[in-house]
């Protein structure tokens, strides 16, 4: 990777911190959070984790608190394409890589006899420790608190763009940005 790709993006990561710790700095009282991330899994825990991380209020609201870091039946993390996101993730101060370290029970590493471009590190990693360790990780993330609820509907602002989410029980939760992840165990499309 060249040194003005690895700058770029480190400008970009930097310009994202700036822009989520103003959010924090010019919160209005009016407002529950900074953020609000709707959707517990892989996408919606690294999101909220880093909207907290970066200094910005944080909810992360998911339909069942219990079903956080929920994974599929594949309980794989990492491989070829994964293994390369997850370390990006990681260098960036993600959860996932050690949450999958800490509820790995076999570990692997894929094409051991091809170049390294091609290498992958595997996990295999048990579901319930899993899911276990991210919820607690998550819980230890100063800034973020997490609400059982169903987001509903999207509270759309009279000068545009998106103020908040209203949630199955009927609160609304308003917030300067809202991150959706609904992810494939909802159909989650890209538009």
């Amino acid at each position: 990777m060249s040194t003005a790709i690895i700058t770029r993006r480190a400008s970009s990561r930097l310009s994202l911190l700036a822009s989520l710790r103003s959010l924090s700095s010019r919160a209005a009282s009016s407002l529950d959070a900074d953020v609000i991330v709707v959707g517990g899994g892989h996408a919606g825990c690294e999101a909220a984790a880093a909207a907290a991380r970066a200094g910005a209020s944080t909810l992360l609201v998911t339909q069942r608190l219990d079903t956080i870091g929920e994974m599929s039946c594949n309980p794989s993390i990492g491989g070829v394409g994964k293994g390369h996101l997850v370390r990006e993730i990681d260098a960036m101060g993600g959860l996932m890589g050690g949450v999958a370290d800490a509820a790995a029970i076999h570990f692997r590493l894929l094409n051991r006899s091809k170049g390294p471009a091609v290498r992958g590190p595997r996990v295999q990693a048990d579901r319930d420790l899993y899911r276990a360790a991210m919820q607690a990780a998550l819980r230890r993330c100063s800034g973020l608190s997490l609400v059982e609820d169903s987001a509903e509907d999207l509270l759309l602002l009279d000068e545009g763009g998106v103020g908040g989410v209203r949630t199955g029980s009927g609160r609304t939760l308003r917030a300067r940005a809202i991150v959706l992840t609904t992810g494939t165990f909802l159909r989650g499309e890209i538009l």
